[in-house]
């Protein structure tokens, strides 16, 4: 058995990042309280681009470095999760138009929609300044998605 953390997998263009709901991410009520699913959200987006070979540390340690920030999200909550569901964050990394990312994302359980978020994430100089991604980072992710500008 593997010690390593999954990254998830990708199924055609979908990434897909199996959660399971903790007593931490619930609120007094037993739902999962609402900005933890911002946090299944981001560990999707993380997670989408490691399985496609971009890591973090490569980000920072590229010439000059980049990072990405969320510009707009707009999300919608369906049905509530809760303590101890086995969820799926599905993402999919739609286009590039300059320096924004376009991502779709959803959350499920089983076939059931709980949650939909629509990001634009944006790639930065680390002192915040738009950048378009580097040719070595849209080798990466070209594959994955399904418009490009």
């Amino acid at each position: 058995m593997s010690e390593t953390p999954t990254a998830g997998r990708f199924e055609g263009r979908e990434h897909r990042l199996p959660v399971r709901v903790y007593y931490e991410d619930t609120d007094f009520t037993g739902l999962v309280y609402h900005a933890n699913y911002l946090r299944f959200f981001e560990r999707g987006r993380s997670d989408f681009l490691r399985a496609a070979g971009v890591g973090h540390a490569e980000l920072l340690e590229a010439e000059p470095p980049l990072a990405f920030v969320v510009a707009e999200m707009a999300v919608k909550f369906v049905k509530p999760a809760r303590i101890d569901d086995a969820l799926m964050v599905r993402t999919r990394y739609e286009a590039v138009r300059g320096p924004r990312l376009i991502i779709e994302q959803t959350i499920t359980r089983g076939d059931e929609v709980l949650c939909t978020a629509s990001v634009t994430a944006v790639c930065i100089h680390l002192d915040g300044r738009p950048r378009r991604p580097s040719a070595g980072l849209m080798d990466k992710v070209r594959p994955w998605l399904s418009g490009e500008s």
